[in-house]
């Protein structure tokens, strides 16, 4: 069975914030993962408004976060926060199976790899 995926508070306040600023509401945050980055894979973030076949969907607060099912595997028990900063808002993840991450925060190692 999967280990799920958690959404922070924070996360979805942020989804619904950018998804209201679109004035979309079918928008929802993908979490896609990547070969790529200086650590070998990376994760990528963006606004969609379709689901697809294999879609693994988390609703909170309001807010939906859908992860293909490619990816998935490698975010399990994974949870997705959103940081602010002096340069704004980003959304980051921590990954019980990143077995190295770099400095930029969206490039990561599998372990086992």
């Amino acid at each position: 069975m999967p280990i799920p995926i958690q959404m922070s508070d924070g996360a979805a306040a942020r989804v619904a914030h950018l998804v209201a600023a679109e004035g979309n509401p079918a928008l929802k945050l993908r979490v896609l993962v990547q070969g790529g980055g200086c650590s070998g894979m990376q994760y990528k973030f963006s606004l969609d408004a379709d689901s697809r076949e294999g879609d693994t969907t988390l609703v909170k607060n309001g807010a939906t976060l859908v992860i293909d099912a490619l990816s998935y595997p490698f975010l399990e028990g994974a949870e997705i926060d959103c940081e602010q900063s002096l340069q704004g808002a980003q959304f980051v993840v921590r990954n019980p199976n990143a077995e190295a991450t770099c400095g930029c925060g969206t490039s990561f190692s599998p372990a086992g790899c």
